[in-house]
Formats: structure tokens, sequence, C-alpha cells
């Protein structure tokens, strides 16, 4: 493997620990008023005060009837039940089949609104799955507040100084902004379809990050993006930064090292190579490489970080740590960086991650889950096609065999025509979660359909009517890009929303500064670096990969 200087190993970081929050001070609880008296059973003694000669009152208790209230309900319960007798009388004799009552339901399809993406004539189906177990729908949450204002997160003088240097002299020795695209290697979003390119490519990663070393950071939002949005997206690099490890490397226990536990909410996955794809696809996404950008250290020492922990194999380099996600996430972020630089050093370490995903899959089924081989279920498969996907735009090998399968599997979790997927091929009678019908429909769109498909256009129906989630993340990531690449009135809803809540929910308080925590699914073990890293990824779903459709991105080798 050709060694450059970008990967040599990096020199270990220093800085300045933390002080922990300062405690609360203690809360005063006012004095209560004395409480009636008591009796031996629970009651009270006495609900009114003493007569004027001192004693009490000697009226009976409150539960116990008087006569004339004991006549009226006796008088009462006998003509009610006079009444239920003629009404059993009626509901006896009525209707044929010995009485029975029927009871009959309608659903209105009042739910499309007629625009192209929802035809009038669409038929949804009725969402299955217990309320309790699906995300929570963020359309009718109150976005109309103003953001507060978010400050950068605190890091020690040494790593500010350090950053400051790097961003001069990255501006200093940028000759004019397209010189950042030809080192993306997808030189224009019109090279789309060139030879030896693949649609969907990272061309507008560079673009966004060229803009903003011209100061040109508030134009971004040809997509839907904001300036509001984009410092957002700073803060949470600036936070995902803060929390490298020495080594290079990134924990979901995010309070090991500089943070000494002033952020609340670690995570308890122990993957590290799953930690650190996971936070290195943030910077990739909006541009940052080992090459470019004031991030360029964090990502170099992450990206050396992944491959001194690869461990060679006969099939690839197995880069789990335990778990097939880890693998699927570092692949990912490997690809991107060598897919953005064509840097020689990372070619090798790219194709060799991906080498072992092909060989993980299931031959039979075609799918991949927790350890290689086993039979899939849609989870684990949709991050190793969003793996393969990020090869082919690279471009590294990826047998077109794979991807057969691959769609065989998706095929056999589909549900609706494939506008819904379940988690497993046996569940024969489950729809899936709304999560599942995200990832089986992104996964859909890479793989080829068209957007006349009538089960792709049913899923993003249904996608756009359950809105996105107000802690669901995981969902979240995958059904924005759905609509993103879907586009129309549907996506521009969703963005709006969705867009807006984590800009207005991103922490503004202390060392978690730029952060983000909700307590939805996965974010107990994947911990405040998961969420922020998802959170992060959705906001710039504008410019991670060009609009694709009708293309397939996966071309035949």
């Amino acid at each position: 493997m050709a060694a450059v200087s970008e990967l040599t190993p990096p020199p270990i970081v220093t800085g300045t620990p933390h002080a922990p929050p300062r405690a609360a001070p203690p809360i005063v609880v006012p004095e209560l008023a004395a409480p009636p008296v008591v009796g031996p059973n629970g009651g009270l003694l006495s609900l009114s005060p003493p007569d004027d000669d001192g004693e009490p009152d000697r009226r009976p208790p409150w539960w116990l009837p008087t006569r004339h209230e004991l006549l009226s309900g006796l008088l009462s319960s006998l003509f009610h039940a006079i009444v239920f007798l003629i009404l059993a009388g009626l509901v006896g004799t009525s209707g044929a089949g010995g009485g029975k009552i029927g009871l009959n339901a309608s659903f209105s399809e009042s739910d499309t609104d007629g625009s192209p993406d929802h035809p009038a004539d669409e038929v949804f189906i009725v969402d299955p799955t217990p309320p309790s177990s699906q995300p929570t729908a963020l359309y009718h949450v109150d976005l109309t507040r103003q953001p507060p204002e978010m400050p950068k997160v605190a890091i020690s003088p040494q790593q500010l100084r350090a950053a400051e240097t790097r961003a001069r002299q990255t501006n200093a020795s940028l000759a004019r902004p397209s010189d950042l695209l030809e080192a993306a290697g997808d030189a224009d979003a019109s090279a789309a379809g060139a030879e030896g390119r693949v649609p969907g490519g990272f061309s507008a990663r560079s673009s966004r990050l060229a803009a903003r070393l011209a100061g040109k950071g508030q134009g971004i939002g040809l997509r839907g993006a904001t300036g509001a949005s984009e410092e957002a997206v700073e803060r949470a690099l600036r936070w995902l930064a803060a929390h490298q490890l020495e080594q290079g490397n990134w924990s979901f226990d995010h309070t090991k090292g500089f943070c000494q536990g002033a952020c609340g909410n670690p995570g308890t996955i122990a993957s590290t190579t799953g930690a650190t794809g996971l936070a290195l696809l943030p910077f990739l996404g909006a541009g940052y490489t080992h090459k470019q950008g004031e991030h360029k250290d964090v990502v170099r020492r992450g990206l050396y970080w992944l491959m001194a922990r690869a461990r060679p194999t006969d099939h690839g380099l197995d880069l789990q740590e335990g778990t097939m996600y880890a693998q699927g996430l570092a692949a990912i972020a490997l690809c991107e960086a060598y897919a953005m630089t064509k840097d020689p050093a990372l070619k090798e370490a790219a194709q060799g991650a991906v080498d072992f995903i092909v060989w993980a899959q299931d031959k039979k089924g075609g799918g991949w889950r927790y350890r290689p081989g086993e039979p899939g279920d849609t989870t684990v498969t949709g991050w190793q096609l969003m793996a393969l996907k990020s090869a082919q735009m690279g471009p590294l090998e990826v047998p077109r065999s794979t991807i057969y399968l691959a769609e065989h599997f998706l095929t056999s979790v589909q549900r609706d025509g494939g506008a819904r997927y379940a988690y497993l091929p046996h569940d024969r009678h489950a729809l899936g979660t709304q999560t599942t019908a995200a990832i089986g429909l992104l996964c859909r769109m890479y793989t080829g359909w068209k957007r006349a498909n009538p089960g792709l256009r049913r899923g993003v129906a249904l996608l756009a009517r359950w809105g996105p989630s107000k802690d669901d993340m995981y969902y979240n990531y995958y059904a924005t890009q759905v609509l993103y690449h879907w586009g129309g009135s549907s996506w521009e809803l969703w963005n709006r929303c969705l867009r807006d809540y984590l800009v207005s929910t991103q922490a503004s308080v202390g060392h978690e500064s730029g952060s983000w925590y909700f307590s939805g699914p996965h974010a107990q073990v994947g911990g405040r670096l998961y969420v922020t890293a998802m959170a992060a990824l959705i906001l710039e779903v504008y410019y991670r990969h060009m609009p694709l459709y009708d293309t397939k991105v996966f071309r035949d080798q």
C-alpha cells in the first residue's frame, strides 16, 4: 500500500480536561400545612370545625346516606331497570339472523393531496403497527419559535489555535474553488453520466466546502438547506472533533478522553471501528477530507485508526469488532474518503473492506446480518448496500452477482408490492416497521427501481403521511434520503419540519453544545455520539449525494 504524508501515524494530541458541571443548588422544600387527623381505617375523623361549645360536629359521616337519599336511590334504580327491559325487548325483535347486531366501518381516502407524488387515486394501507412501537411524528410539533443562539463547543486553546492555523493554510493554498472539485474525483454534477462515473456522486460536497472557504456558506440552500442548518452542521462537527480520542478513534462512550463526563448520555456499544466510521461520515458528508478543510487532521487520524484496526483475512479486511454494522460504517467512510480524494493510500483499505462485505453475504438469501454468512435482516443489509454503493462511486470493484443477491433479499422481505419491508424474510405476516420501510425503499432506489414503480410510489406516500419522528433518528436518516431523492411537495414539507426541528433542539449549553440526544430507538446503546452523527447526516442530505432518479447507481460489471 503506497504511503503518503497525509496518512502517516498521527501525533498524540493532548488537551485540557474540562471540569465537570457545577452541582445544582439544593432544592428547598417549603413547610407543608399540618395534615388532617386520620382514623385507624384511613378515614378523616372530622371534616368540620368544632361547634361553638368546643365540641366536635356530631353530624353523621359523609359516606352514610340519609333517609331521603336512600329513598331517592331506590326509586331511580327501579326506573332504570324498567327502561332497560323495554330497550332489550326492542333490540331482540329487530333484524334478521337471531337479532345479531353488525358494525360496519369505512375509511376515507382523503389522505391524498392530488400532487404528483400523492396521486388522487392512490390506495393507502392501514398501518397495523401499535402506535407505541412507532416513531412519534413531528408534523404537529410547534416549530414557530426562534431557535436559540448556539455558541461554539468549548475546546482547549491549543486545539482552537491549531484549527485556526489549518484553516488559514487551507485558504492560502486554494488557487480557485474548482481545485476542490478536482480533488474530489467527481468533477461536476454533469459528469454523472460520464464513462467510469456512477450517478449520485460526491461533487456537491466539495462545492459546499468551497463555498464556505470562499465566505459564501450561507448560500448553500439550493436544495433545502438554510444558513441556520449549515451552522448547526458546523457546530456538530466541532463537538465530534472535541470528542475524538487521543489515538484518533471515537467511542460510543463519548465521555472518555477530553470530555471527562461533561456531556451526558454515553453509549454502550464496544466497537471502536463502528463509532469511528459513524463519526467520520458527517465530516466527509460536509466536504471535509484528510486533505482539505479545517478538520483535515481529525479526518486523517480517524482514517488512520480504521486502517490500523483492520484485520487482514483471506476474504478482505475485517473491521467488524463484533458486528457487521461496524463493517458497513467503516467501509462507507473509507470508500467515501477514497472517492473524494483518490488518495492511493486509501484504495487498498477501501477495496479490502468491500471485499469482506461481499464475502460475508448470505449466498442463499442474499442479505447480511450481525455475523458473516448469517441469513440477513433488513437493517444490517441496508448499511452493507450503502457501503457497496459508495464503493462503486469510487470507483471500486463490486461484483454484480452481489447486487443481484441483495435484490433477491429485498424481494423476500418486501410487503404490499414493495411499499413496505419486513425485518426478516420469514416474517410472512408482518408488514415491518416504519424504519424497515424507509430502508427498503432507499435500497430499491439505489438498485434501480423507476419512479413509476407502484410499490415505490405507495411507499413514498406512506413515509410522507407518517412524517418525521421526534426521537428516532435511525428512521429519519433513511426516510429523509428517500423523500429527498423523490422530491416534490412531500419532500418540501418533510424537510422544512425536520430541518427546523433539529436546528431548534441542538444543545446550546456547556460542553454538550453542538450535540443532540433524543431518547428514541438505539439511543441508549449508541448514546449522544450516535444521535449527533445521525442528526448531522440528516442536515447534510442536500449535498451528501447528488439527487438520483431513473438511474441505476450500481453499474454493470
